[in-house]
């Protein structure tokens, strides 16, 4: 399915448990992320999960958007400027998606606004130095994976990436390395995760883990 603006009139919007404009758009198969000008910039929270997207990006101008969830999609590509068309990004729900290097991560170090993300169950998880790479990268990050970031984390990776005020050689190689992108949408995902969506209690379980990351950090 398009998502087309007929799709976007009629889809649900509603006061999620945050009290904050929620736009539904899981389960539809979309391939991609279109014609959101739409909305009109009404929205606080979208949510794509359960979808086919493959690229993170081609939003218009939508200032008030702070939350996308878009658990089990095949996102293996984040836009360059996504930053720019999402200046108040706060949250990202990217569980269970096909992201394959730390490299591919660097167009969220623009987000800066960027304190809630999630990546578990990406193929980048598996590599080395996947967490503190992040931490160093995203400095303004809270919650990583739903696990609240320490300082002692933060100093580790500030030891492990940082030489004289700047990034060193082992950063730059991980930020320089980046996929081709060339190989078929899916890899990297086993057999389950491919042939299924999430499931209801699944697809709850994000949104309960994602509500109690925000309490535990308001706390």
């Amino acid at each position: 399915m398009k998502l087309t603006a007929d799709v976007l009139n009629s889809a649900i919007s509603h006061l999620n448990a945050l009290k904050e404009r929620e736009l539904v758009l899981r389960d539809l198969k979309l391939p991609s992320i279109e014609n959101l000008g739409v909305t009109k910039d009404l929205n606080d929270t979208i949510d794509f999960s359960n979808n086919d997207l493959r690229v993170l990006g081609n939003f218009p101008r939508l200032v008030r958007l702070q939350h996308l969830l878009l658990a089990n999609n095949r996102i293996n590509k984040i836009e360059s400027n996504l930053d720019e068309f999402v200046p108040n990004l706060t949250t990202l729900i990217m569980t269970n998606n096909a992201i394959q290097e730390l490299g591919d991560l660097e167009p969220l170090g623009k987000c800066k606004r960027l304190t809630f993300l999630s990546l578990a169950d990406n193929p980048v998880t598996k590599k080395q130095y996947y967490r503190l790479y992040l931490i160093h990268k995203l400095p303004q990050l809270r919650v990583l994976d739903f696990k609240k970031i320490k300082q002692k984390e933060r100093e580790e990776a500030n030891t492990l990436f940082v030489e004289n005020g700047v990034e060193n050689a082992l950063g730059q190689s991980i930020t320089d390395t980046k996929s081709s992108n060339t190989f078929e949408v899916g890899e990297g995902l086993n057999a389950a995760q491919k042939q299924k969506a999430l499931s209801k209690e699944e697809q709850l379980k994000i949104k309960v883990n994602f509500l109690a990351a925000i309490y535990e950090e308001e706390k």
